[in-house]
């Protein structure tokens, strides 16, 4: 796979299509609440996370608002970090949000506990990288949670997945033809994030699938 200097593959999230994506997935707060509670589960209180690729912010913003963490988000879209600043004041709440590329992340060696990225790994045009970096930035014995889309999804499951969103009509019928279409063209099957992770110095990784996704963690 080639990277691009660009960091992303496919169009990029800027302006009006940041915005709406911002809009369109505000609607869905129960996949946020799936996402907290995974963090959770593997990030202990007082734990310093950085989100890769946050978009919009929510996640992060939620987690912020927990009181438990200190969350910084690394977005590639200059829209998506102005988005998640705003939301985040408008919330009341302290997350610290970055422009950067996910494969040349502006962080210290060692700088986070805990690393979440959500439903864009897939869009990254230097993956390897990226997975290099999430490794440098990390503490030694830390963690990294990604959830994304898997590359062999049927369309049963994108449509079940589709009928539990909270989204208007319009845009339940885009996402489901970006779920059944282009996003599992970048997307990844197991033994390809398996051999990703390989050229990696990780010490663990485990990757459970669900119908529509996979949950790959990974331990430094």
């Amino acid at each position: 796979m080639t990277r691009t200097d660009k960091g992303y593959r496919g169009v990029g999230m800027e302006g009006p299509i940041a915005r709406w994506y911002a809009t369109s997935t505000a609607k869905d707060t129960s996949r946020f609440e799936a996402q907290i509670d995974a963090v959770r589960r593997l990030a202990p209180a007082g734990a310093e996370i950085l989100e890769v690729a946050p978009g919009p912010g929510y996640l992060s913003i939620a987690l912020a608002a927990t009181g438990d963490y200190t969350v910084t988000g690394l977005d590639i879209s200059e829209t998506f970090v102005r988005i998640a600043g705003e939301k985040a004041a408008e919330a009341g709440v302290a997350a610290d949000f970055r422009h950067g590329n996910a494969s040349a992340m502006p962080f210290d060696d060692e700088s986070f506990d805990f690393i979440v990225c959500c439903a864009a790994f897939k869009n990254f045009s230097d993956p390897a990288g990226a997975l290099r970096e999430m490794h440098r930035v990390l503490r030694p014995g830390g963690r990294v949670l990604i959830n994304d889309l898997r590359k062999d999804v049927s369309k049963e499951a994108v449509a079940a997945d589709v009928a539990r969103m909270r989204a208007g009509a319009l845009s339940k019928v885009f996402i489901r033809y970006a779920l059944q279409s282009f996003l599992p063209r970048r997307a990844y099957l197991k033994g390809q994030l398996e051999e990703l992770v390989s050229r990696t110095d990780f010490r663990t990784c485990d990757i459970r699938q669900s119908p529509l996704s996979l949950d790959v963690e990974l331990q430094k």
